[in-house]
């Protein structure tokens, strides 16, 4: 199954960033190879230290940097629970390029103030975020903006292939690496990298327990739409699978294993205590993946990535406390990826 995106297309995006972003660090905890056992050496990747604190920054600056000057000039709009947002009102402020962002109503209060405070345009809509996507459509058409999906949007993928073709620059010895997915860009981008620099990477991910669309369907075979989600996660807190990415995540995927909250939410405070890193409880779902493939993964080294930094206060002080949060309600928001 070809790729959506090409190393070539990926290699342009790194290009259009490299006077944007600062490569994220890699690092070695010997901490976190003793927690995770079975001889593994754990490479972190801190995307968490980028803009924003998420890789979704690659996404929303690739995207904002691929724009014609017409389409700079009539400005971009997206339906996000955060990440993403907040990823293109960074890249817009940057760009100069005028951004709105709808999110549901309720949505995180942190999230919404760090779109803000970056400029853009912020508009609450709809009791579920799949009602978000109906109405940041209209608004789209309506004042013929760009519309930058999360997941559906091939710049997107380019920037979130960028993390891996920089995680393989840095550790060019990684037998495989783990991502927590939501929607899928970063793994798509991961295995278009892999197939072009390292065809022996493997690339695992992992999702929620309580949002399983992209899991069952890369089990069976089934495109899901608007599923149930009920997870803490809101990074990864996906209910459907999509066009661009869910053939290859099928085809090129080595394995794909399920994680409890409470196994993301202990995580969180394995990561706090190794590494000193606060992530949220996407950024934390590739260690507790790993955790759960760890003895068919033995001796390898492995690259996990903190994808995500953006924690809410209320919920840091749960899982901090030794809990684990309460899940989103089904379907509050659902579809998508933050």
């Amino acid at each position: 199954m070809p790729h959506p995106v090409t190393y070539d297309d990926i290699r342009a995006a790194r290009e259009r960033l490299r006077p944007l972003l600062e490569p994220s660090p890699v690092r070695h905890y010997p901490l976190l190879d003793e927690l995770v056992g079975h001889g593994i050496r754990v490479l972190v990747k801190h995307e968490n230290h980028l803009p924003t604190g998420s890789f979704k920054v690659r996404n929303g600056a690739a995207s904002i940097t691929a724009l014609t000057a017409e389409q700079a000039a009539r400005g971009v709009i997206a339906a996000t629970t955060g990440n993403h947002g907040l990823g293109l009102a960074w890249a817009g402020a940057a760009r100069g390029v005028p951004v709105t962002v709808c999110v549901p109503k309720g949505n995180n209060p942190e999230k919404n103030a760090g779109i803000r405070s970056y400029g853009a345009t912020l508009i609450e809509v709809g009791e579920r975020y799949d009602e978000t996507v109906v109405a940041c459509q209209a608004i789209a058409d309506e004042e013929q903006r760009t519309l930058v999906h999360s997941t559906n949007h091939r710049p997107v993928i380019a920037g979130a292939g960028t993390m891996t073709a920089e995680f393989l620059e840095q550790a060019p010895e990684l037998d495989a690496i783990v991502i927590a997915l939501g929607g899928g860009s970063q793994a798509v981008g991961a295995l278009a990298v892999a197939a072009a620099v390292k065809p022996s990477l493997a690339v695992y991910a992992v999702q929620s327990q309580g949002a399983t669309a992209q899991h069952d369907a890369w089990r069976d075979g089934n495109a899901r739409r608007n599923a149930p989600v009920q997870t803490f996660a809101e990074g990864i807190a996906t209910g459907s699978t999509y066009e661009l990415t869910f053939e290859t995540l099928r085809s090129g995927l080595s394995d794909f294993v399920l994680a409890s909250d409470a196994e993301i939410a202990q995580a969180v405070r394995d990561l706090w205590s190794t590494t000193h890193n606060l992530p949220e409880g996407s950024g934390a779902t590739g260690l507790a993946g790993l955790r759960r493939m760890a003895p068919h993964l033995a001796g390898k080294t492995v690259g996990i990535v903190i994808c995500g930094g953006n924690l809410d206060a209320a919920r840091a002080a749960v899982i901090l406390g030794g809990g684990t949060p309460l899940a989103m309600p089904a379907g509050v928001p659902a579809g998508t990826p933050s």
